[in-house]
């Protein structure tokens, strides 16, 4: 007979009566890319478990956003010694999951979501919080109430069910100057 350990990924339990209807995912991650890579693991093995499956589109579009905001809080976010938070929630009636992900660096934050720059062509990175933006219906941020640091969010809205699906996106290899 065994007994019963508490979780060590650190879930926790849905405060509504019925589990069904509201899911919630939070871990601390070391802000290393190892970190990153495996919050961003964790978030497509706990999506697939709450019936967001491998390989559809809302399951690529959320591990995409989460593995870009969580190399954003190890790249500008990290604090020697600190971790970052990752917060996954999924609400059934809205057909809604949120993203947020928590550093704990004040001074670097990003651009407003109506403000973000294009990067030139010849850059090598500034497109990570662009493809956010294109895939969740909202993000933002907001500092860290209560402590230093801030939360970068986003909301991904699922389609639900009866409803059209939306266009499958479709990658180009060419481009179309």
């Amino acid at each position: 007979m065994t007994s019963q350990l508490p979780s060590p990924i650190g879930t926790t339990q849905p405060t509504c009566p019925n589990p069904d209807l509201n899911r919630t995912f939070e871990m601390r991650f070391t802000s290393t890319p190892r970190g990153a890579r495996l919050a961003r693991r964790l978030a497509a093995h706990r999506l697939d478990a709450w019936g967001i499956p491998y390989g559809t589109d809302p399951h690529e579009e959320i591990v995409l956003i989460v593995g870009e905001l969580t190399a954003n809080a190890v790249r500008h976010g990290d604090v020697p010694g600190r971790d970052f938070h990752l917060l996954l929630h999924a609400a059934e009636p809205a057909r809604t999951v949120r993203i947020e992900v928590t550093d704990t660096r004040s001074e670097r934050t990003p651009p407003e979501p109506d403000a973000l720059p294009a990067p030139a062509p010849e850059d090598t990175s500034g497109r990570g919080l662009l493809l956010v933006a294109g895939l969740a219906a909202r993000w933002g941020w907001h500092l860290r109430p209560g402590g230093p640091g801030k939360t970068v969010w986003a909301e991904c809205v699922l389609a639900t069910p009866g409803s059209a699906p939306r266009p499958r996106r479709t990658r180009s290899s060419a481009r179309t100057d």
